[in-house]
């Protein structure tokens, strides 16, 4: 208990130092100096960061010689879910925060200022990004402002399934492209080739690895469940689309299907023995060694473990995204279109320096011209314009595909998110899309043996090997892990998070002749504590929604 109080006293001054610090460097808030591109330093939360954003590649310095703004940007240390509650206990915040789900938190202890007047006076851009979505900003039916500039892409597309389970290239070929649609098939085809070749590169073959560490827990432990019995994302919940009825999703009984395939795995030697205590760096170096077989994690979190892979001449290490459900009684919603979820996003807080600048520097990143910039970086170095069309640079593809450190040295992407999306399916003023994710840039842009395992299925793009969002339909409340709890039911829900993560690992460790058992006291527990109640809570919010944004 004594070491707890005294990593959060210690934590509380280093952000209030950061913050105070931050906000004394503005000193006293006077004459905005909205309209110029006088030198001015914002500084920015950004709860989802992972590593230190220094203000200083060159789509920064661009950013900056556009519009005079600098960024200093922290983040949570270790994993920490408490640097909102401790800014808000300080009453000392940065200039700009991105809290994710706390903003709820933020809005209801005054530390963050509502939008509206700003974006009637400043905001063409921003209106003009989110359009007739802009509804889906507003915090509530009992409070309609906008306290937020809401991430995610506004128009969406799909053209990416690699949230599913994955599987080498170098394993589909070697069993000459085998049927892979259920997790007979994916099981069937790791221990098969775990058994033909025990070891990769002088090390020990690994059927499946997962990584849970902090809050990788939501994605590569309780997501691949739902996915696998036809469920879309909606993070912890599941939200029947007939009734608007939420449910915190380890209640539904076939989430245990998952989890009793993975208590298997471990108990055959299959799954990582060390997916529950590994950090990630050691979990990338395992998949960079080409010797992890299966995967369940998006590309967004491994990229630079892809990246080594290819540079370092194994390229049939990579994964190839297979429609995978847990029989051939579900099907994948992988491609499922949640529209434009809004729940999520940058906020100027109560203390900021220069709140008319802050929103004029949100509004510029709105448009066409900063979205461009964020995306493809610069001209004539990163890409370049033929026919009217905008086409990545040859040295630059290169680049992206064999250093890790892409972004880190381009700003390429980098500053894209948290900041306002028009999204991958815009095509901007030029006929082009605004983003480098157009179907005809991602096919253009697989590497050989991609081609050569689409090819073997009879498709051209992953994507033709899901169900169609067409024929998934259009999710009517967005996506549920956007949205912003009330303080007590977020508590609620951090309490069954925290049980869940807990009792899946200990289940899956377990003795398989324990499981049920063990299941059976998961359910019960989680009812103990009364999540019920936050199911209730979130289909409220849900109808709430509904209401707010006019949907029937």
């Amino acid at each position: 208990m004594k070491k707890l109080l005294l990593t959060g006293l210690l934590l509380f001054g280093s952000l209030a130092l950061v913050f105070g610090g931050g906000q004394r460097s503005g000193g006293a808030r006077g004459a905005t100096t909205a309209g110029t591109k006088t030198p001015i330093t914002f500084t920015l939360f950004n709860a989802d960061a992972t590593e230190d954003l220094p203000f200083s590649d060159p789509v920064a310095k661009k950013i900056n010689e556009l519009t005079g703004v600098s960024l200093e940007v922290d983040r949570p240390v270790g994993g920490d879910t408490q640097a909102v509650a401790l800014m808000i206990a300080s009453g000392q915040y940065p200039d700009l925060i991105y809290a994710k789900g706390d903003l709820t938190k933020l809005i209801e202890s005054g530390a963050v200022i509502p939008l509206d007047d700003l974006i009637e006076k400043r905001g063409a851009n921003f209106k003009k990004l989110y359009g007739d979505q802009i509804v889906r900003l507003r915090n509530s039916t009992a409070d309609p402002k906008i306290y937020h500039a809401g991430t995610y892409g506004v128009n969406t597309a799909h053209w990416a399934t690699d949230g599913s389970l994955q599987l080498q290239h170098a394993i589909l070929k070697d069993q000459g492209y085998p049927p892979m649609k259920t997790l007979a098939d994916y099981e069937k085809a790791i221990k098969a080739y775990m058994a033909k070749y025990p070891t990769i590169n002088g090390q020990k073959t690994i059927g499946l690895s997962l990584l849970i560490d902090t809050w990788q827990w939501f994605i590569d432990l309780a997501n691949p469940a739902n996915y696998l019995i036809g469920w879309p994302d909606d993070g912890q919940w599941l939200v029947d689309q007939r009734t608007n009825q939420a449910t915190y999703k380890f209640l539904n009984p076939e989430m245990k299907i998952y989890y009793q395939w993975l208590n298997r795995m471990h108990a055959e030697g299959i799954l990582d023995p060390e997916s529950f205590t590994q950090k990630e760096d050691v979990w990338k170096a395992k998949i960079a060694s080409g010797r992890v077989l299966g995967i369940g994690y998006p590309l967004w979190g491994y990229g630079d473990a892809r990246t080594s892979l290819i540079r370092d001449g194994m390229p049939e290490r990579t994964y190839a995204y297979m429609p995978i459900v847990a029989d051939s009684h579900y099907e994948s919603a992988l491609l499922k279109d949640y529209g434009f979820g809004g729940g999520w996003g940058i906020a100027i807080s109560s203390t900021c320096k220069d709140p008319e600048r802050a929103f004029e520097f949100i509004d510029w990143i709105c448009s066409e011209e900063a979205q461009i910039l964020v995306n493809w970086g610069l001209p004539g170095v990163n890409y370049t314009v033929q026919n009217g069309k905008r086409v990545q640079t040859a040295s630059d593809r290169s680049l992206e595909d064999i250093d890790p450190d892409y972004q880190k040295k381009t700003g390429v992407g980098r500053w894209a998110y948290p900041f306002p999306q028009l999204g991958q399916g815009f095509i901007d003023s030029t006929g082009n899309y605004i983003t480098k994710d157009s179907p005809e840039n991602i096919k253009a842009n697989y590497i050989p043996v991609e081609r050569e395992t689409l090819a073997a299925y009879g498709a051209q793009m992953w994507t033709d090997l899901y169900p169609s969002p067409e024929k998934l339909g259009i999710s009517k409340h967005g996506q549920a892990w956007q949205y912003a709890l009330p303080p007590d039911v977020n508590a609620l829900v951090t309490e069954a998070d925290d049980l869940s993560k807990s009792a899946l690992a200990n289940m899956i460790l377990g003795r398989p002749a324990d499981f049920d058992a063990a299941w059976n006291k998961f359910q019960a527990d989680l009812k103990s504590i009364g999540i019920e109640q936050a199911n209730q809570a979130l289909t409220e919010l849900v109808k709430d929604k509904l209401k707010l944004w006019g949907v029937q």
